[in-house]
């Protein structure tokens, strides 16, 4: 069933003060906003959204929370391309710019600054290259007849190793010979180019072979590390407070692989994305929401940005920080 104007206007009413306030909202507190009708006409309207899984309450005479229905409700309403205030965006492009070297660094840094900004956890990945491709590689003897193969790759920069055997005894000479042959001819070349490479032979094929290896490793469809930051100030709000899911919580943010998990296979979409609730794939997760984008190109090199929070975070706030912070990560990455 459809909702009536007056309906949507007093079910985002209802999530702007639960979001606010974080206790049930009563009919009284709605009468008093823009909605502009009686007492008991907003009782009888919020009867109707009781009915259709808009929100609950307790009992009759109770103040309404907002289900995950209603929230994305609202937030469907609020679209993708809010934008942070300008004096925001240049307080965080200031911070952004003071000199942080490193990409470990910087994205701690772009962490810690959302968490503040939403006052919740802010989640960056390390972008990785959709297909990684060859810079160059280093042999460095380890015994006659093995040695460390050292493999870097670019868009962006990331090293790799693995050790090599070889059919006959290498000197160093010989390894760095080898070395600078094999960067000369397959520099830029993708997993799948490198591996085309059949006209080596002899001590460049088990080394080709390695590089194929770990740059197909490397193409496989997973997201960086991820950085988490501010976790304390959702583990601190009233809902997890005494909450039985919060080692749940914890428990799965000590996994490898829980971005990719709570993501879900598409992890690649674009725009961004919010998954609220039951909408979560993992249990842990279905007391909060996730507000997420991607950051990057898809043809080059791209990561994840996003908030994790209370299913009653501000979304408005959360989505235009993200935004603009993915923006400014995708900028930096195209420099």
């Amino acid at each position: 069933m459809d909702l009536t104007d007056r309906r949507e206007d007093i079910l985002r009413t209802i999530v702007r003060e639960y979001i606010a306030t974080g206790t049930p909202v009563a009919s009284k507190t709605i009468a008093l906003t823009d909605v502009r009708v009686s007492p008991a006409t907003v009782r009888n309207d919020v009867t109707s959204l009781e009915e259709e899984g808009y929100v609950s309450r307790p009992h009759s005479s109770a103040g309404a929370v907002p289900t995950d229905r209603a929230y994305r409700f609202y937030v469907e309403t609020i679209g993708r391309d809010v934008q942070l205030p300008i004096g925001e965006q240049l307080l965080i492009a200031e911070v952004c710019q003071d000199g942080v070297e490193g990409l470990d660094k910087r994205l701690r840094l772009i962490a810690t600054l959302l968490a503040h900004f939403v006052h919740n956890a802010a989640l960056v990945t390390q972008p990785k290259a959709a297909r990684a491709r060859l810079k160059h590689v280093h042999l460095v003897s380890l015994q006659e007849m093995l040695a460390l193969l050292i493999v870097v790759l670019c868009e962006p920069t990331v090293v790799r190793q693995r050790t090599v055997s070889f059919p006959s005894p290498m000197t160093q000479d010989e390894l760095t010979s080898t070395s600078n042959r094999m960067s000369a001819q397959l520099a830029s070349m993708t997993g799948a180019e490198v591996a085309a490479q059949a006209e080596l032979t002899g001590a460049d094929q088990p080394v080709l072979s390695a590089i194929v290896e770990l740059m197909r490793a490397e193409d496989k469809p997973e997201l960086g590390r991820a950085y988490l930051e501010g976790l304390h100030l959702v583990l601190s709000q009233q809902e997890f407070a005494k909450s039985p899911r919060a080692l749940a919580l914890l428990q799965l943010l000590e996994r490898d692989d829980w971005v990719e998990s709570a993501i879900g296979p598409d992890i690649d979409e674009s725009g961004v994305r919010i998954i609220i609730g039951h909408e979560n794939r993992e249990e842990a997760l279905q007391d909060l929401s996730l507000v997420i984008t991607n950051y990057g190109s898809s043809s080059r090199s791209k990561g994840v940005i996003g908030v994790v929070g209370p299913k009653r975070m501000d979304y408005m706030r959360a989505i235009s920080s993200v935004n603009y912070l993915a923006s400014l990560l995708s900028d930096s990455l195209r420099e």
